[in-house]
């Protein structure tokens, strides 16, 4: 059973006044005060009660090593080999992280594991527990909000189809490989790897469609052809599995890329023999990440990821995210984003800004009924400043109050590594959105109680 919090301090080094290591020293104090985060994290790692095979110490590491480990990790950008590396080299960190100084800190593997254990839901009590600090120290009452939308990018190649087809040949035929040689199975099949590599090559540097037709062709039928060696693979794999259960894995592996090569293939097959212009929701992006979305920002800039919302405080804090699927409309988010408010909040701001993709009568009506006085939207779209806010003077100050939440996205794609996710799956996405969002919040807390402390 892991441990929430060590029941007694490790000895540890004594802080030497860095401005950092105040900000940490600060972050640390937040989190403590607010112990209900390592009880969120603890239910994560308690959650999957089989053998833990990255243990470090008698107990492995605590919820409370787990969480503050994750906020390094976001506030500086590390990898897991970074963060590894850095949380046993360094003082601040090592007491930051609660590691006495005669334990050897943790492997990147150790950290990997338990950090990724952290769900999104997890992350996002986390945050709303911060917004309840925040509001309890008077740092944010969330009486005044802004709102926009930005994107983040999932960590693949251009998701043209000769590179997932390429990728699709690549990966069923190395499952097959690792089938015969691993596990001894007899699998007839033909390694097309060098031939699909050539043609994607050729498609690549074609002139064009009618020179690119004759390689797609071909890369087209090798890759049908490994398709139906992984179908028959499917059959051999799935007969031997109630004798095998170390064959689990590799079953679920070769089912999920084989349902997505066939995919890959329908769509390549569908736009270049056929000539269809195949719908954004009927696409893969990536056999990787096959979770991200297309989003066209002002019908001009093309985005493969997920397009997320966030809301903003007069403080600078993060009062919401959400991580919206497909790319709806801006002007379809104003309910929701609204709604969240109050179940943050337990009521409506008072005042609130968005940007011009938002704006529309029917936006405004929703705002006005839920009793918000001042409603900014950046583009007046053919309403009346009047009828928005209570005056002119009102309208403006809310419009710049509004270009505020801009520098916050900046900042957070800046600092906080929120311009790609380069963590894989749905799930692990969510996180890595959700825990950057966290450790901003953190950062912003921590520099307005040192600024008023000074």
């Amino acid at each position: 059973m892991r441990k929430k919090q060590q029941k007694q301090m490790p000895l540890i080094d004594l802080p030497t006044g860095h401005p950092k290591e105040m900000e940490l020293e600060m972050i640390s104090n937040i989190l403590d005060d607010t112990s209900t985060i390592y009880d969120h994290v603890l239910q994560d790692l308690n959650g999957d009660l089989k053998v833990e095979r990255h243990r470090t110490g008698a107990n492995g590491m605590s919820a409370e090593q787990v969480a503050r480990a994750a906020i390094v990790m976001k506030l500086f950008s590390f990898s897991y080999e970074d963060l590894a590396f850095h949380i046993s080299d360094s003082k601040s960190l090592r007491r930051f992280c609660r590691i006495g100084i005669f334990d050897k800190g943790f492997k990147k593997s150790a950290l990997n594991q338990n950090i990724k254990r952290v769900s999104p839901e997890t992350w996002e009590l986390i945050s709303q527990d911060l917004l309840i600090y925040a509001k309890n120290n008077k740092i944010e009452k969330g009486r005044k909000a802004r709102v926009d939308c930005t994107v983040v990018e999932s960590n693949i190649h251009p998701p043209y189809d000769s590179m997932q087809l390429y990728d699709s040949v690549r990966v069923l035929t190395r499952l097959l490989t690792q089938a015969r040689d691993d596990f001894g199975i007899k699998i007839a099949f033909s390694d097309h790897r060098r031939r699909a590599k050539k043609r994607m090559t050729a498609i690549q540097y074609a002139k064009g469609e009618k020179e690119r037709l004759s390689p797609y062709k071909d890369l087209l039928k090798v890759t049908k052809k490994t398709i139906g060696y992984t179908i028959k693979a499917e059959e051999i794999v799935g007969g031997l599995c109630p004798a095998n259960f170390e064959l689990l894995g590799l079953l679920e592996a070769i089912k999920h890329y084989g349902d997505l090569a066939r995919q890959v293939y329908d769509q390549t097959y569908r736009r270049v023999i056929q000539g269809e212009s195949v719908p954004a929701d009927q696409k893969v992006l990536s056999i990787f990440e096959d979770h991200t979305d297309i989003i066209i920002k002002d019908r001009r800039e093309k985005h493969y990821g997920h397009k997320i919302c966030l809301t903003g405080g007069a403080s600078n804090l993060i009062l919401d995210c959400v991580i919206l699927e497909g790319n709806p409309a801006d002007s379809e988010l104003v309910e929701q984003m609204l709604d969240r408010q109050n179940q943050v909040y337990g009521r409506y701001p008072l005042k609130v800004a968005f940007d011009g993709g938002f704006a529309s009568k029917d936006n405004l009506d929703i705002a006005k009924d839920r009793g918000i006085k001042d409603v900014c939207f950046a583009k007046k779209r053919g309403l009346e400043e009047t009828d928005m806010c209570r005056s002119h003077y009102v309208y403006n100050k809310l419009r710049q109050f509004r270009a505020g939440i801009e520098s916050g996205i900046s900042w957070l794609k800046r600092s906080f590594g929120l311009t790609r996710c380069t963590w894989k799956g749905l799930r692990s996405f969510k996180s890595y959105v959700l825990s950057s969002v966290v450790a901003a919040n953190l950062l912003t807390i921590a520099r307005k109680q040192l600024a008023t402390a000074a």
